[in-house]
């Protein structure tokens, strides 16, 4: 059980790790050429969500601290 955990632990990392490469490739692309690349605006998206964050009051602040945690890298 132990292995197939490790196993699953290791894809989603790696996977986690290749949509973030995606989503920085994404945000320079789109400040540099000033269209979105792949369909989606991104910078739009990002800036919704940390607005969101800031509207959350205390709760936007402990979700924050819950994605920075889960995006650090360990």
């Amino acid at each position: 059980m132990k292995e197939i955990m490790d196993k699953i632990t290791t894809f989603m990392g790696s996977l986690t790790t290749i949509m973030l490469s995606f989503v920085s490739l994404s945000i320079l692309a789109e400040v540099i050429f000033g269209k979105s690349v792949f369909g989606t605006p991104v910078v739009e998206n990002v800036m919704a969500m940390i607005k969101s964050l800031g509207d959350g009051g205390f709760v936007g602040l402990i979700a924050l601290i819950i994605l920075i945690q889960v995006f650090q890298k360990k």
